[in-house]
């Protein structure tokens, strides 16, 4: 069933991926977007972040967005859409969101499905979708992983992109964050991760509070030192070892 609904869409898209018609697409994937996608407990309007990841502005390709609508994530509360949706809106939604990554002109022939031999990613062992699972659980609130690391395309990379994955949930409570600085702008001191220090403005997220908040100041209205008291260890206290020990577990295989 699946290997012919991707068939359909190849074919489907086959006569609408010219210039001229493809506004109208992208018109009616926000549509398709708005009514399915877009419901407050999931994403919000324009690809913004709701109760699911914000999608706009990510960086994300037709591939990888054609990967997610067709397969889901698996761990996730993202379904695939390949038997809910019809073929023509399954190829309008992901030129849509193609276009919230700046993508001009979408190639609507990649709709991310095994017809175009993308690499299979290798099943999850039970404690690595277990670890999938609460590195994006909803039910912690802001206390996920997800709110600052964004891994396999999941989550907000507030960050930098986990390359070191400790060796146990001890050492994953005692991580260091690189470049912690503590920032102090209007006598009050805070800690903070440098986005970018330019003529015109500098950028940063301030750690204060969970999710952490970006902030924008005027060269030489605030001064960094290195360290902070802040940890890491607060922030995943929601989390016990065993969840912890998942959520590696869940890494490695994502790393492989």
């Amino acid at each position: 069933m699946t290997r012919l609904l991707l068939l359909g869409v190849v074919v489907f898209a086959s006569g609408v991926a010219s210039a001229q018609n493809l506004p109208d697409v992208v018109k009616h994937g926000e549509e398709v977007f708005a009514k399915t996608c877009a419901t407050g407990y999931c994403h919000g309007s324009r690809g913004t972040a709701a109760g699911a990841p914000r999608l706009a502005g990510r960086g994300f390709d037709e591939t990888f967005i054609g990967d997610a609508v067709f397969r889901g994530i698996p761990g996730t509360a993202m379904p695939s859409f390949v038997t809910t949706l019809p073929p023509a809106d399954l190829v309008a939604v992901i030129a849509y969101l193609a276009t919230l990554n700046g993508v001009a002109n979408p190639n609507i022939l990649v709709p991310g499905g095994p017809a175009q031999g993308q690499r299979q990613r290798a099943p999850l062992t039970e404690d690595a979708a277990h670890g999938a699972q609460l590195f994006s659980d909803a039910a912690r609130g802001f206390g996920r992983c997800s709110t600052c690391h964004e891994v396999a395309g999941l989550g907000i990379p507030v960050t930098t992109a986990i390359t070191n994955i400790p060796a146990s949930a001890a050492a994953l409570k005692t991580l260091a964050t690189p470049n912690l600085k503590t920032a102090t702008a209007d006598g009050e001191s805070m800690p903070a991760l440098i986005l970018s220090e330019g003529k015109q403005k500098t950028v940063f997220y301030d750690l204060t509070s969970v999710p952490p908040v970006q902030r924008t100041a005027e060269p030489g209205t605030v001064r960094f030192t290195d360290g902070s008291q802040w940890d890491h260890a607060s922030i995943i206290k929601t989390y016990d070892d065993s969840e912890l020990t998942a959520i590696l577990a869940y890494l490695r295989a994502v790393g492989k």
